[in-house]
């Protein structure tokens, strides 16, 4: 499939080529509209999938090119997309709210432009037979996780709505293991994304019970992930920002129309991705996006500071966070 793509990709260049250059000579007009483009980059959170769409349709689409950009996507690789962002090293990056709330605490200079999805689609999720229905039901229960102390925290506030006690969960650092493998194994529950590891459930035909945080808690409803980039490169190139935006929200609402086709570029960017799961993931994300906010990528003040204090009553922040500079929609299209 690789090898008939790749084929098909350098035909694609010959004939390009002779085309262009049927006098004998090479159009200066194409070559000196690629070079007018601004080169910038987006440093992707994790390998692609359905959370990045937007992203690839409008590079595809040719959205960035019209606004004059020339976009390279990128995988985080070990520094992290925050890290590279944060540094000037990356123009933009799929952040979360999470990540960007600890790093303004600390000073750095991190603002999020956008929210990806608009509401917090996480949840516990548990095989059926585990009968874990509730938070009271994870006492006694093993919960997989990746050693991070927001997970306990969370699980933590959860539980003692229900009179649950989280000394009585054995916390379990699973690393790699994917869910699947792990709950078949040493692990009850985990920490889970339904659009993505929740839809490959449904497609394996395995039944599960999801505790989801949004119903537990207002303030666990936070923007996970988020596009982002620093404070220098909005101080002084806003116009670079307002049109990879524009960009983007155009991507995003592609996706939001037409996500069969929309799933499609991705698979075309992403070729080692499971169709079915690309698919399927995508059509339940489709009404996630922009959900109830007046337009895609709209965060509120509220959402921002709800967070920030619980994070503080659970004594994950360093200090008081300013959420008024932790984000901004000023460069969303209207």
């Amino acid at each position: 499939m690789k090898k008939g793509w790749l084929v098909a990709l350098c035909s694609l260049f010959l004939i390009t080529g002779c085309a262009g250059n049927q006098n004998g000579e090479t159009s200066e007009g194409q070559k000196e509209e690629k070079k007018s483009l601004e080169k910038v980059s987006v440093v992707l959170d994790w390998t692609p999938n359905t959370n990045h769409t937007g992203l690839y349709v409008a590079k595809e689409k040719g959205y960035f090119e019209e606004e004059g950009l020339d976009v390279e996507i990128i995988m985080p690789g070990e520094a992290g997309a925050d890290q590279l962002v944060a540094s000037g090293k990356a123009e933009f990056g799929v952040s979360y709210q999470e990540s960007i709330t600890l790093a303004r605490v600390q000073d750095v200079p991190l603002v999020s432009i956008a929210a990806i999805i608009q509401h917090n689609t996480s949840g516990f999720a548990s095989p059926v037979d585990k009968n874990i229905k509730s938070p009271k039901d994870f006492e006694g229960k093993s919960y997989g996780g990746w050693g991070s102390p927001v997970e306990k925290s969370v699980i933590a506030s959860l539980m003692q709505q229900e009179d649950g006690n989280v000394e009585k969960v054995d916390f379990v650092n699973m690393g790699d293991t994917d869910f699947f493998t792990a709950v078949k194994r040493d692990i009850d529950f985990a920490w889970i994304y339904y659009g993505w590891t929740g839809v490959e459930a449904e497609l394996r035909g395995e039944e599960i019970n999801m505790v989801y945080l949004t119903d537990y808690s207002e303030k666990l409803d936070y923007y996970t992930p988020v596009l982002a980039t620093n404070e220098k490169m909005i101080s002084d190139n806003p116009e670079t920002v307002k049109a990879f935006m524009k960009a983007a929200a155009k991507g995003y609402q592609y996706t939001m129309d037409q996500p069969a086709e929309a799933a499609d570029i991705l698979l075309a960017a992403a070729p080692d991705l499971d169709a079915d799961l690309v698919k399927k993931s995508q059509e339940w994300l489709a009404s996630k996006y922009q959900d109830d906010a007046p337009r895609w990528g709209e965060q509120k003040l509220e959402v921002w500071e709800n967070y920030a204090n619980w994070m503080l009553e659970n004594k994950l922040l360093e200090g008081e966070l300013d959420a008024e500079k932790a984000f901004t929609n000023e460069f969303l299209p209207e």
